[in-house]
């Protein structure tokens, strides 16, 4: 198969399953020989701040000279950006032949009755190919929820991580803070250590605590007084923890939560026998890479990208936007999905936008642009529809006087589709 090939029988086979459970992947992976056995693993489950906190113990890791498994989700421009390895994406060769061999087993399995989803075979060919990369430890991210998530056949984690919980996927996962941590908490094993992101709403840190003790998993709340906060910009963060500076090349101040809940577990890990100097933490902080995470692409005219799609995310990029634009206004590109809170997404984005230009993210679940521009001119800001995104980004750029911003955000698929473009365009304007 051609790497093409793999991606469209991929896309085919993408669909929410009405009765969630671990039965099907569990059965692939066993027509498989098990790949996931002989994988060491670090779990990390949340609503937001999944990918933050999988990047920097990832790269942390790697600085420390282990051979280091990434699995992300969802991919912002490129799929291979799923798998990882030391840094790399997988080449197109490597996932056509380990698709190669996961397809037919997921075809079996088809045959009698058991149908593959998207996540599932995306999840079974990570596995089979970290485990033929050698990895020595891997770090998983969920792809929803936790406890019935594909990811959830690790049977013993060295050590489960849990960021930020918020609100979202609620017709999934639960209506209640409760029910979401609930969800989340699945990736819990017994007697495995969990970590979990300062911060938490107490109704969430409650079911946490509870869930860890009935389960024999001691729980690290991570403190967040333990970092001493520096400068912060745009650009990044400055902190020191335990004498040792870092640079966080995230913007806001909910990354700092995210910090230091990859530090929790790193010092888990540590603790657990891993050789993990303080060089290695700073140098991995350093070189930790994400896109369309408050991703500065452009510094004249300043240019960011930014993926938030639920209540917490949009809080999280108005709180950035004010912190490091004080005064400066912003031009917006930005589209999100109708089965997303999009009233809360404007509230908690009201007053941050000079102009709002809207856009329909590609997928068959955005909303609407025109749609999408009605709630911000009620909400008082002016707003225009603006066509396809690609569109929708050259009225914006029309649109930016001197010494203003423009923000591309609301959705990863709308970051995925338009981040090549923005930079080109950027570039273009300062010739």
């Amino acid at each position: 198969m051609t790497y093409e090939e793999v991606l469209t029988k991929i896309d085919s086979s993408r669909f929410f399953r009405s009765k969630p459970g671990l039965e099907h992947i569990t059965a692939l992976l066993s027509l498989l020989g098990n790949p996931q056995e002989s994988l060491k693993a670090v779990h990390v489950a949340g609503t937001n701040g999944k990918g933050t906190t999988c990047t920097l113990i990832a790269s942390v890791l790697r600085k420390a000279g282990y051979r280091v498994g990434l699995y992300l989700s969802p991919h912002v421009c490129d799929f291979r950006e799923r798998m990882q390895f030391c840094g790399e994406m997988i080449p197109r060769c490597e996932l056509a032949a380990a698709a190669e061999r996961v397809f037919p087993a997921a075809e079996r399995l088809r045959e009698r009755g058991m149908a593959v989803g998207e996540f599932e075979l995306i999840t079974a060919i990570a596995m089979l190919w970290f485990a033929e990369r050698r990895c020595e430890i891997v770090v998983l991210e969920v792809g929803l929820g936790g406890r019935f998530d594909a990811t959830n056949v690790i049977r013993r984690p060295l050590v489960s991580v849990l960021t930020s919980l918020s609100l979202d996927h609620t017709k999934i996962l639960g209506d209640t803070l409760e029910k979401i941590a609930r969800e989340k908490c699945g990736i819990i094993k017994r007697g495995c250590p969990v970590v979990c992101s300062p911060g938490e709403p107490e109704e969430a840190l409650t079911v946490i605590r509870r869930i860890a003790r009935e389960r024999s998993a001691r729980l690290t709340e991570a403190p967040a007084g333990r970092l001493r906060v520096g400068k912060s910009d745009l650009y990044g963060t400055e902190m020191e923890v335990s004498g040792v500076r870092l640079k966080l090349p995230f913007a806001g101040a909910h990354q700092v939560k995210n910090a230091a809940a990859a530090l929790a577990a790193l010092d888990v890990l540590r603790g657990s026998g891993w050789n993990i100097s303080a060089s290695a933490v700073r140098d991995g902080f350093a070189a930790a890479r994400l896109p369309a995470r408050l991703e500065v692409l452009s510094r004249d005219p300043v240019v960011l990208l930014d993926g938030a799609h639920n209540p917490a995310g949009t809080a999280a990029l108005a709180d950035a936007l004010r912190r490091g634009l004080p005064g400066k206004k912003i031009v917006a590109v930005m589209g999100m999905m109708a089965d997303k809170d999009t009233a809360r997404a404007v509230e908690n984005l009201a007053g941050c936008f000079r102009l709002v230009v809207a856009a329909a993210p590609p997928s068959p679940r955005a909303m609407s642009a025109e749609d999408f521009a009605e709630l911000w001119r009620r909400q008082g800001t002016p707003a225009r529809a603006g066509g396809t995104p690609e569109e929708a980004l050259a009225r914006a750029f029309s649109a930016l006087k001197p010494e203003e911003a423009l923000v591309v955000c609301g959705s990863l698929y709308l970051a995925g589709e338009l981040r090549a473009a923005a930079v080109r365009t950027a570039a273009a304007r300062k010739k």
